[in-house]
């Protein structure tokens, strides 16, 4: 049998939500203290409403963008060295006939591509060593690029700027781990190097978007697409809204990619699956250095940062 019990309030004493004035008193920021007939206010209210959602649905992935962002960096290495091992004999053939590489040149420029890609990943998504991953990744980027002949190709060259940015935000992230196991020592030259370095990533990240600009033809809907982009790389670029305009690159290029680079509906024999799988997991790894932005930020030399002193 359940009771009701019911306590009275002894006269003259008035009735408080909050008696110990835990609650926050002041009034909520949004639409109704801005003045609704200013756009611009309009407008930082709908940014500040859009960062809100960002930060409150991206938390319980926080703690682990970091690992997805180093991983979706490396797996275009990863493919690459699947692919040379996999198609070794067609790999040396193209060498030897459309590049004139030396019979013992082309197997030892194959089998260094293929050790330094997959050394380098483990050591990238370990966290042993980054600095030296890194510079090691890099090079592979530059000498495939002279090595294939396509560094004067313009989509390769852009696509691989954005690799390189993406190499640059895992070089940015191993810099705060490192702060972070040795806190108690300064590092302002540390500190410095990465603001640069941070720079250096959010600029280069966007040269996939503006290569996808410049291919392809066009319609309505890829010039709506296409300006929201481009206004989105600036922001990145600049630092201004950094982690809203990386999410939407990144919800952009992951939809783009899954509908573009669909390379598993291509027949194994046909010679366009190979590119469009190499497209694929390239746009997966620009990606992830979009991620890795999104979980550190846009760095010292942006204009999140400078607004924060005023």
């Amino acid at each position: 049998m359940s009771s009701r019990i019911s306590i009275s309030r002894p006269p003259g004493v008035s009735y408080s939500p909050d008696p110990h004035g835990i609650g926050n008193s002041r009034s909520p920021s949004g639409y109704r203290a801005a003045d609704p007939d200013n756009p611009v206010e309009k407008l930082q209210y709908y940014a500040k409403q859009i960062e809100d959602y960002v930060e409150i649905y991206s938390q319980p992935l926080r703690p682990h963008l970091p690992a997805i962002g180093r991983f979706l960096i490396i797996v275009t290495f990863l493919e690459d060295s699947l692919r040379i091992i996999t198609q070794w004999s067609d790999q040396l053939w193209y060498l030897h006939k459309h590049r004139y590489f030396p019979r013992g040149i082309s197997h030892i420029f194959l089998i260094l591509n293929v050790i330094t890609m997959l050394v380098g990943s483990g050591a990238v998504v370990t966290k042993r060593h980054t600095e030296y991953a890194v510079a090691g990744l890099f090079a592979v980027v530059i000498i495939q690029g002279f090595g294939y002949g396509l560094i004067f190709d313009m989509t390769f060259f852009l696509r691989n700027l954005s690799v390189i940015g993406g190499l640059f935000m895992v070089f940015s992230d191993s810099m705060v781990s490192r702060k972070k196991l040795f806190a108690g020592i300064p590092s302002i030259s540390e500190n410095d190097r990465r603001k640069y370095f941070l720079l250096a990533g959010r600029v280069l990240l966007i040269f996939l978007f503006l290569g996808f600009i410049f291919q392809g033809t066009w319609n309505f809907g890829r010039a709506v697409l296409s300006l929201f982009g481009l206004v989105a790389c600036g922001m990145v670029a600049v630092g201004f809204k950094a982690k809203w305009s990386a999410v939407f690159l990144v919800l952009t290029l992951s939809v783009f990619n899954v509908a573009v680079n669909n390379w598993w509906s291509i027949h194994s024999a046909h010679p366009a699956r190979d590119f469009l799988k190499y497209d694929f997991f390239q746009t997966l790894s620009i990606v992830g250095g979009l991620i890795l932005l999104v979980n550190m930020g846009p760095g010292g030399l942006s204009v999140d940062e400078k607004k924060k002193s005023f």
